[in-house]
């Protein structure tokens, strides 16, 4: 008689996807793609095959076998670099380097807008879609993709002329006038929209494009996004990113077991995590992300310019509550399922109290970064009795109003609510540094006679800041200010950087 592993071997299909190796608990340990499926995992269980000894102690813990098909190795790639950011399996971490998450960056707002991949976010207005464990993976998938929407990757200085991918018909060749800006810049958003799993409705512009260019004549426009329609359709004719494959959370053991642990009515499909950043009671601010189903969402993160003064972290925390609950927010943005705060009793005691003067009922808890503990209090909407107490494995003890546990680092929950307090910090900080860079430039600025807001404006919006400032030509600077003021900002830099020469000597 055959084991359960044996029949799910058995009925492994030849077609492309991702596999999912569990161990006895049912947990997913390591998640793979494949080109055909039944021929990779099938690999891992021939004996002769020589293994090193990290996929010996893999196989060896393997008591189960899932899988997701999909139309091709292209679609595979993409949905096993997200299955893995979102479970986070203990064997692809152990098996992959120490590199750290790769991200594709769309920069649409620039003068000349490129894609590229970088491995640190910022807030500069572009586009991050991601993050990937493989930098690789992204690479394979862009360079298909790069054939259907052509795009720039110029870092730095655009050449004056046509590069190589241009001829090849790879980039659009900006530099070079071989295509309208505009045109170029709505070519980059059907590109994001199909990494943001937006397939249908990038085809179905597409094809609407392409029969509003035959009806008005232009038959070469209507070739070209022909070509583009067929490309998209020889790739794949099935969305992986859509919620019911890829982003499915009722198969989402993080998310599944937060909501049995916290005793909710139903999976928390939105979760807002909330952090606050300063340098001894200035520039302070907020930050709010959201998590939808586990995966970040983006375009839903807010942040918080604080209005009360001082280095009050629990003041700022009710400030950041009390304004994301107002009326007009929770209309424009939505109601969270369940609300994480960046920080103990305190932070956590705060939040909830802004929810009450609020009037709202939202599930709210603590993440405490000491000991990685979650702390929830009694009164908050998430209760648990005495006996359901017993019967949590994490929340062990009680104190006063707080219910604390520590759950072990490697548990999923631990894992889902550190992915999205670690996201909440590291936006909150980028922002108060954003801020503090202007604070800097423009008291610096301010000194100059004759230059007010709008120009230090102006300036800080070309250069990015005192230092582009100070090491921007004359010619560039009479661009943006004109010659007298060029000349004054100059005459006054070079009086600063003298000053600053001789303290430093």
């Amino acid at each position: 008689m055959k084991s359960p592993l044996e029949e799910k071997l058995a009925q492994l299909p030849t077609t492309p996807g991702v596999y999912f190796h569990k161990n006895a608990a049912g947990e997913i340990i390591y998640i793979g793609k494949a080109a055909n499926l039944r021929g990779r995992v099938r690999q891992y269980f021939q004996k002769s095959r020589g293994r090193d000894p990290k996929t010996e102690a893999l196989v060896a813990e393997i008591r189960d076998i899932d899988w997701r098909e999909v139309e091709t190795e292209l679609d595979a790639l993409f949905l096993e670099a997200e299955l893995i950011r979102r479970y986070m399996p203990q064997y692809n971490i152990l098996l992959r380097d120490d590199k750290s998450l790769a991200y594709v960056r769309v920069s649409h707002k620039s003068k000349h807008p490129t894609v590229t991949i970088t491995r640190r976010p910022l807030d500069d207005n572009a586009d991050y879609l991601g993050p990937y464990h493989s930098a690789l993976t992204v690479k394979r998938a862009l360079k298909a993709l790069r054939k259907i929407f052509p795009y720039s990757t110029h870092k730095g200085v655009v050449p004056k002329r046509a590069c190589l991918q241009a001829h090849l018909g790879l980039c659009p060749g900006l530099e070079a006038d071989m295509a309208p800006l505009g045109e170029y810049r709505a070519n980059l958003k059907k590109l994001t929209k199909y990494l943001r799993a937006e397939r249908v409705q990038v085809m179905r512009e597409l094809e609407k494009e392409m029969k509003e260019s035959a009806k008005k004549s232009q038959f070469e426009k209507a070739a070209k996004l022909r070509n583009q329609l067929f490309a998209l359709r020889h790739l794949s004719r099935q969305i992986v990113f859509s919620d019911s494959e890829s982003l499915d959370i009722s198969k989402d053991y993080g998310l599944r077991d937060l909501q049995k642990l916290l005793n909710l009515p139903a999976v928390p499909r939105r979760i807002e995590g909330y952090d606050v950043s300063h340098q001894h009671g200035t520039d302070n601010v907020a930050s709010m992300v959201v998590f939808t189903a586990g995966i970040p969402d983006k375009s839903a993160y807010r942040k918080f310019k604080l209005r009360i003064p001082g280095n009050n972290d629990f003041a700022h925390m009710h400030e950041a509550l009390s304004r994301r609950l107002k009326p007009r927010y929770i209309k424009n943005w939505g109601k969270p399922d369940l609300i994480l705060i960046d920080g103990g009793k305190g932070q956590l005691s705060s939040a909830i109290k802004a929810c009450e003067e609020a009037g709202i009922e939202i599930p709210m808890i603590g993440l405490a970064k000491r000991e990685e503990e979650i702390i929830m209090h009694v009164n908050s909407r998430v209760v648990l009795s005495d006996k359901e107490l017993k019967n949590q494995s994490g929340f062990v003890r009680k104190e006063g109003e707080f219910l604390v546990g520590e759950l072990p680092k490697t548990s999923h929950i631990v894992k889902l609510l550190q992915r999205i307090r670690d996201e909440s910090h590291r936006f909150a900080v980028s922002y108060h540094s954003s801020l503090k860079q202007k604070r800097q430039t423009a008291s610096i600025l301010e000194e100059i006679p004759t230059i007010g807001p709008a120009t230090r404006k102006k300036l800080t919006k070309a250069f990015g800041g005192f230092r582009g400032v100070v090491r921007a030509r004359r010619a560039d600077l009479e661009k943006v200010v004109g010659k007298s003021k060029a000349s004054l900002i100059r005459q006054y830099l070079r009086a600063y950087k003298s000053k600053e020469d001789h303290e430093k000597e």
